[in-house]
């Protein structure tokens, strides 16, 4: 759209967005998400998760507002604008990743925690749902002005102001939804894990523990009782002060570095294949024949049409399968599974794909396929896995080093993957020769992938302390990682000093 409005006059293509400004808009919004993943990450470890909920979601709503109003000027050009502001909205995209899923984990029932981590991320396919519906309710509430022009290069007039005035609101709208949720972001208490682990207020954690189970907002103590119990406990309690030593020190150790490495691994190899894949949407909307049309209405009603069928039958059946199944099957089983199946799916696309050409029936199931078994697989479990394996004072700057490690594999795919495609195509032309070989390279990720999956524990119906090593008797207890446990033989003392 921002092709036909701002690119109409162009000698080359017009009406078409030049393939760098194309690529830098997309890539802005990745890039954005990495500092916002790794910088909220961070401080929510720091300053609790409550105080950072919410101000995330402050940033994109006012990045999409201010983004679906940018327009070009003699001294900015509207690329500019919109690589600014998508970059600010990626940084609070990227806080909602380490946030969302902490604060879930934390506040959850050990028996469902996969399943309501899961729903949450589940949610992404709602709002790609929701997204093809605004565009094609958009258009259609254009169509008398989208039916004037045969294609991009001759959307002018009234056309091109339906199209300027279409991109603004289906963008504008995506804040919405984030409108109303704010509301409850602000408003949610801080998790009981957190007060009791980091910030040390025993009594203050037990309070909001209770006044949780009662469906209250949060606990109000004694402030008497709350001081006296601070002090007393104070010298007593083993709780590492989290650090960038004590990082250092807790990952260097391999059984808690691998576990790192295994998550951010994965979740690298991941999003390399799965934005990749999904750069090469068109090619599969032209394989069913929604990619085409014979006037700008057409074009946009089958393109909205046909996201809508792609989501509707791969994406969002694999998240809630996921839902439904991750705390019976387990986590690392979907996840070892995920990569499979998807290794074996990419190596049949790419040996097979000038085949596959001919029977586009083949490539839409195949595609298809990918995208369940994405989603019903390692894009979910990447998403559930850091938010409960690693300790209470770390949880949210891990989760968040792992997300990033993915939105760095989506930068790679948009950057590097996305041009590799094109290698060998004649100039102004949209084939992609290189394409299965593409194809091919993503399920060798696909098989590193499977690698990186071995590091990480199993999860499932194991309470966060334990998967932290705090849990005296289990498998992963380690006294040197307690947190909030009382010094071994540090007892209390009574008033004349000796042990009770």
């Amino acid at each position: 759209m921002l092709g036909v409005v701002y690119w109409q006059t162009a000698t080359s293509k017009p009406g078409i967005i030049p393939t760098n400004s194309d690529t830098a808009v997309k890539v802005a919004t990745s890039g954005g998400t990495v500092l916002g993943q790794v910088g909220f990450g961070i401080l929510a470890d720091i300053v609790g998760r409550k105080k950072m909920y919410g101000l995330e979601l402050i940033i994109i709503i006012f990045a999409t507002l201010a983004q679906s109003l940018s327009a070009a000027s003699p001294a900015m050009s509207v690329v500019g604008l919109i690589i600014f502001w998508r970059v600010l909205m990626g940084v609070g995209i990227g806080g909602d990743y380490p946030l969302s899923s902490i604060i879930t984990s934390e506040f959850a029932t050990t028996k469902w925690r996969g399943a309501m981590m899961g729903a949450v991320f589940a949610m992404q396919g709602i709002g790609q749902l929701a997204a093809a519906l605004i565009a094609l309710i958009v258009t259609s509430g254009f169509k008398e002005s989208l039916i004037t022009a045969k294609g991009p290069s001759s959307c002018d007039g009234v056309c091109q102001l339906a199209v300027d005035k279409m991109w603004r609101v289906i963008i504008g709208f995506g804040a919405v939804p984030g409108c109303i949720a704010l509301y409850y972001r602000l408003t949610i208490p801080e998790t009981p894990r957190y007060t009791f682990d980091v910030a040390r207020d025993v009594e203050k954690a037990g309070e909001d523990t209770k006044a949780y189970i009662q469906g209250k907002a949060e606990g109000r103590p004694d402030e008497i009782r709350r001081a006296t119990v601070i002090a007393d406990t104070e010298g007593r309690l083993e709780i590492p002060k989290a650090s960038f030593a004590d990082f250092v020190r807790h990952y260097r150790q391999w059984k808690y570095g691998k576990v790192l490495l295994g998550t951010a691994g994965s979740w690298f190899f991941l999003d390399v294949a799965f934005y990749g894949l999904g750069l090469n949407n068109s090619i599969i909307l032209g394989a069913i024949g929604y990619s085409k049309g014979d006037t700008m209405y057409e074009i946009f009603r089958r393109n909205a049409v046909g996201n809508l069928i792609l989501v509707c039958a791969g994406a969002i059946p694999g998240y809630w399968v996921t839902v439904f199944t991750v705390d019976t099957l387990g986590r690392k089983p979907i996840q070892f599974m995920g990569f499979a199946m998807l290794t074996i799916l990419f190596v049949i696309i790419g040996f097979a794909y000038h085949k596959l050409l001919d029977h586009s029936g083949s490539l839409l199931a195949l595609y298809v396929l990918a995208q369940f078994f994405f989603n019903f697989g390692p894009n979910a479990t990447t998403f559930i896995v850091p938010g409960e394996c690693f300790p209470t004072r770390y949880r949210s700057t891990s989760h968040g080093i792992s997300a990033a490690s993915g939105k760095v594999g989506a930068i790679i795919a948009q950057v590097v993957f996305g041009p590799l495609r094109l290698r060998g195509a004649p100039p102004g032309s949209n084939a992609s020769p290189w394409l299965n070989h593409v194809m091919e390279i993503f399920a060798l990720f696909m098989l590193c992938g499977l690698f990186t999956t071995l590091l990480i524990p199993e999860t499932k119906r194991k309470t966060l302390e334990e998967l932290a090593g705090e849990v005296p008797g289990t498998a992963n207890y380690d006294p040197d990682s307690l947190s909030g446990a009382y010094k071994a033989g540090s007892e209390p003392d009574n008033e004349s000093g000796e042990k009770v």
